[in-house]
């Protein structure tokens, strides 16, 4: 809209339209803060003051950027505006002039030029090896902001579900540790403000989607990991949750919609079951207490249904992605969400980056209902998520209870494997032992070196990409596991060096993460397996190279079978070489392997 009506100048607009004053303060939100010119995701702006529905909108700085539309909410004190901006507008400094009557005042807005290359960045995939980090809970690198003046919850370093201090330079400080260890990219559990009283430590009750915690940092520091990640060879990937916000987040007070968020005559929970969402047989009631039903007391359920909140997201996630730098999401609880919607937010944040990658939260063993997520798998019902990627819950529990438990079969991990064959792109998952919402693998494993080890060549190789969860390299433990999260979110063993244990399990994973870099046949190569009396052998291989990997799960060592494997051997030319000892292998000479241990052998 503009200061034009029925074609005749609006004379209450007293002053001239270079003349309207600058006055940013008028706003309580404007939302996302700026924008880039050369963009091809639509850009819509929330704008949030005291009657601001009133008023009309017009922008004002040069030729090619207007106002195309404006939107008041149920809320007078929104104004949702479509901006246009043309391909060849300029970057620089615009300005948003709100006119009511006689009253006109103007708010500065930035179109910046985007860098070099921005639309093309590459995402995260087979090749990269990902650290998973709750900052809170890592390293506390600037006590001065562990209370900040102002927020609801101040640190306190002993309580299990306190805030302990960690923070983004916290982070920074370990980059070289990371990196060296051979990992390529981190996931940092959520750093955007949590101003929630109580746990507001782990970051998914988000109450400012534009905003880093402050007991984290600012954006500004948010911004410079990114760009420090990057001189290290570390991407970096964002943890979003567009299911849910906290019950505080300041827009709770005043809802743009009543539809914003889902109400109840009184507080339902979601009754958890995802299953309904691609179940031909639920009723409707469950998936409405599926979708609509809150994930917990202090987290609001957001509605996408609403196609203001829909843009609002869609906005938010491009626009971090090229105000920081990101190199990929990691959406929680991704089937809580309004699955149409949400499929339109994938499909808009790829067709502003093509290469980036996303992937999701879908907890649950059950193999066809993990797949049914990852976009392009063939669902009877036609739908498509355009979620590229998905985390293998169901691996995860295979590790657990074939390797982990006391008396477990690892042929647990093999059935595992062989359901691939319901997934669209087994390459594309993220693969773990555990994260920060599991039992730490090294309780998992009753703190055994050696089915450490079991675990962490199987990160190593196999398919899709590895995740390992801060601390889990050094077979770190629960403070107390009756606590829950609370005792499993221990914070990084800065002494681990001094442990011979530690020390032993950090350089047994730092040569194989180093050299999976190094491996086509890991990293993108096809895979030939084969199961055992509680062995697990298989091969990952392309056309020049071929990995073999050994994993034996009894107590008792075991001969390798190398006439079991002739199907395969013999493509291969000459020995190979230990990827852990550097000794040469001889598929030709018998190998035998020690209990609950790994072999694993790379041919040229």
């Amino acid at each position: 809209m503009t200061c034009l009506a029925a074609g005749l100048l609006l004379a209450a607009c007293a002053p001239k339209a270079t003349d309207a004053p600058l006055q940013p303060e008028r706003l309580d939100t404007l939302e996302p803060p700026c924008w880039w010119v050369g963009m091809k995701t639509p850009l819509q702006l929330l704008v949030r003051g005291e009657g601001i529905g009133a008023y009309d909108v017009r922008i004002e700085g040069g030729k090619g950027v207007k106002v195309a539309a404006v939107h008041p909410a149920e809320s007078p004190n929104y104004l949702f505006v479509d901006v246009s901006i043309a391909k060849n507008a300029a970057a620089g400094s615009y300005k948003l002039v709100f006119s009511r009557g006689e009253e006109c005042f103007a708010v500065p807005y930035d179109l910046a030029a985007r860098k070099a290359g921005s639309a093309d960045r590459q995402g995260f995939g087979s090749a990269d090896a990902i650290y998973l980090i709750m900052p809170d809970r890592f390293a506390n690198g600037d006590p001065s902001n562990d209370t900040v003046a102002g927020m609801r919850e101040a640190a306190a370093p002993d309580a299990f579900f306190g805030r302990h201090g960690g923070d983004i330079r916290g982070i920074r400080d370990h980059l070289g540790y990371i990196a060296d260890l051979g990992f390529t990219a981190i996931w940092n559990t959520p750093l955007l403000e949590d101003d929630q009283p109580r746990q507001s430590y782990h970051g998914y009750a988000c109450t400012d989607y534009y905003r880093i915690d402050p007991r984290f940092g600012t954006n500004e520091d948010y911004r410079d990991l990114v760009e420090d990640a990057h001189a290290h060879g570390i991407k970096m990937i964002m943890d979003v949750v567009t299911n849910h916000c906290g019950s505080l987040h300041w827009w709770m007070a005043d809802l743009p919609f009543a539809d914003w968020i889902h109400q109840w005559p009184s507080y339902t929970q979601s009754n958890y079951i995802f299953s309904t969402l691609n179940d031909p047989y639920a009723s409707q009631l469950d998936r409405t207490r599926m979708e609509e039903g809150w994930f917990d007391r202090s987290m609001a359920d957001m509605n996408l249904d609403n196609p203001y909140l829909l843009r609002y997201f869609q906005d938010w996630a491009v626009w971090w992605t090229e105000w920081a730098g990101l190199d990929g999401f990691r959406v929680d609880t991704y089937p809580y969400n309004e699955k149409e919607p949400m499929s339109q937010w994938c499909a808009a944040v790829l067709a502003e980056y093509p290469n980036l990658n996303i992937v999701g939260e879908v907890w649950s063993n059950n193999v066809p209902q993990v797949a049914y997520w990852q976009a392009g798998n063939p669902n009877k019902d036609g739908f498509n998520s355009n979620l590229p990627s998905i985390m293998d819950f169901c691996l995860m529990s295979a590790i657990g209870s074939g390797i982990g438990s006391a008396r477990g079969d690892i042929s647990r991990i093999y059935d595992s494997v062989a359901n691939d064959l319901y997934f669209h792109d087994p390459s594309n998952m993220m693969i773990f032992p555990g994260n920060h919402d599991t039992d730490r693998i090294g309780d998992v494993v009753g703190e055994d070196p050696a089915k450490m080890k079991l675990v962490m060549a199987l990160m190593a190789t196999l398919r899709g990409y590895p995740q390992i969860f801060a601390g889990d390299e050094l077979m770190v433990v629960s403070r107390d596991r009756s606590q829950g999260h609370g005792g499993l979110r221990v914070e990084f063993p800065e002494d681990w060096a001094q442990d011979p244990t530690k020390q032993a399990l950090h350089d047994y994973f730092r040569t194989l993460l180093r050299w999976r870099q190094t491996s086509a046949a890991v990293r993108e190569g096809a895979t030939l397996h084969f199961s055992g009396r509680n062995t697990y052998a298989y091969f990952r291989y392309t056309e020049d190279e071929a990995v073999f990997v050994f994993l034996n799960n009894n107590e008792a060592p075991r001969e390798v079978p190398w006439a079991d494997y002739a199907e395969f051997t013999g493509r291969l030319q000459g020995p190979g070489r230990n990827v852990v000892t550097g000794e040469r292998v001889d598929f030709s000479v018998p190998q035998t392997v020690d209990g609950k241990a790994a072999l694993v052998v790379e041919f040229k």
